[in-house]
């Protein structure tokens, strides 16, 4: 008799198990954990973090705030996070608009925001559609709800080809559509009369994805514009970039009223904790404060800009703290040749390109410094850039001795 392959060996140490022995899901067998290179160097421009901490003012207030809300670490926290949704919409409503706590969520980054939407909105027998080259974590938060991943690749400049977009939406019947814009790693910002679109060709729920937002450019308006008019319309946020607020961990969408009752259904019981909630209310209370190096940020990266088409480099038009380089024969010399250097980039986008992000004058300089050591051994692609680009995957990731626990937002 055949013996059960399904069974444990018998006397076998939990430590001896490997992942191949559990009785894991089919479509995770053979998957890596996702995470950018956490790795000890001296110059870290791989996660489009910005690299000033809040002041010593804010500081002392969150360790304040920290330190009450342990006042009562043995109670649950409001799960509706009703005080941080207020300080978030009266954020938002800076820019002009009139959003109440209703129109905003809030979760543990927008990673967790998005994976909400598609538990609420996607799921079995039913379609996600994006656009790559694009954050790589869409394709995930699909499958992990079991829902259909189908994209539509970016033309060459990384703009949205919006007549075959609208030609697939007709196909695919998406319920869930998400534009990431700025787009994550290209920098490219989406006009809104394409969201517009967009939203009056589904049905579905369509999601534009500003975690770059206070990057950009000037005159580049925001998806939270439509909202008034377009109730299948998400616009989702983080104060992980602009706001010096990674740690935190906090993200959030401004939305229809019923799309955030949607997420309250699936999210789970007191997700945001009291030190959570607590501390990005002091963010918030402090915005100006939090913001301050923004605009130091869109000058050093449209100054790296200007300096890469110097040495003769092409770069994606960007309104996000990161600018995509190229186009390289290998770029995975040029990753490794600057690591060997101490500076630490992001291997990720369509082949031949890498992204860096923009810091400090001194991380900015010892970045230009290794590139020019590095370039000459590096070859670049002379043919331009004809065939619809896509993403490829990111060996530097799963080299990595130290993934991260979560993903990059």
């Amino acid at each position: 008799m055949s013996p059960d392959p399904t069974a444990r060996p018998a006397g076998r140490a939990a430590a001896d198990v490997r992942l191949a022995d559990l009785p894991l899901r089919p479509e995770l067998v053979g998957e890596e954990p996702y995470g950018a290179p956490q790795l000890d160097v001296p110059v870290c421009l791989n996660v489009n973090e910005n690299p000033y901490p809040p002041s010593a003012e804010v500081l002392a207030e969150i360790a304040d705030a920290v330190s009450a809300a342990a006042g009562s670490m043995n109670r649950y926290p409001d799960r509706e996070a009703i005080g941080l949704r207020t300080g978030l919409a009266a954020y938002l409503n800076r820019g002009g608009y009139a959003l109440t706590v209703d129109n905003i969520w809030a979760a543990n980054g927008s990673n967790e925001v998005m994976v909400q939407l598609m538990q609420a909105f996607a799921g079995p027998d039913r379609v996600v559609m994006s656009f790559p080259p694009t954050y790589s974590m869409y394709p995930e938060y699909a499958r992990d709800t079991h829902s259909r991943y189908v994209t539509v690749p970016r033309r060459a400049d990384f703009t949205l080809d919006l007549a075959e977009t609208l030609r697939r939406i007709k196909l695919e019947r998406p319920d869930l559509i998400i534009v990431c814009s700025p787009n994550n790693p290209t920098g490219t910002s989406t006009d809104l009369s394409v969201i517009r679109t967009l939203c009056e060709a589904t049905d579905g729920i369509v999601v534009a994805d500003e975690a770059y937002q206070e990057f950009a450019r000037a005159g580049t308006r925001s998806a939270l514009d439509l909202l008034p008019d377009h109730p299948n319309l998400v616009v989702s946020r983080t104060m992980s970039k602009a706001f010096a607020f990674a740690g935190g961990r906090l993200g959030y969408l401004a939305a229809a009223p019923a799309v955030v009752d949607a997420c309250r259904i699936v999210r789970l019981p007191y997700h945001l904790s009291a030190i959570t909630q607590a501390v990005a209310r002091v963010a918030l209370d402090h915005a100006d404060d939090m913001l301050s190096r923004v605009d130091d940020l869109r000058r050093e990266r449209d100054d790296l800009v200007s300096w890469l088409g110097e040495q003769g480099l092409a770069t994606a038009p960007t309104d996000a703290n990161f600018v995509l380089f190229g186009r390289f024969v290998d770029r995975h010399a040029v990753f490794r040749g600057l690591l060997d250097r101490g500076v630490l980039i992001r291997e990720v986008g369509p082949e031949g390109w890498l992204r860096v992000s923009a810091g400090t004058p001194g991380e900015m300089a010892a970045f230009r410094t290794a590139l020019l050591e590095v370039l000459p051994d590096c070859p670049r692609m002379t043919e331009a850039p004809t065939d619809v680009p896509a993403d490829t995957p990111d060996p530097a990731d799963a080299a990595a001795e130290t993934p991260a626990p979560a993903g990059e937002e």
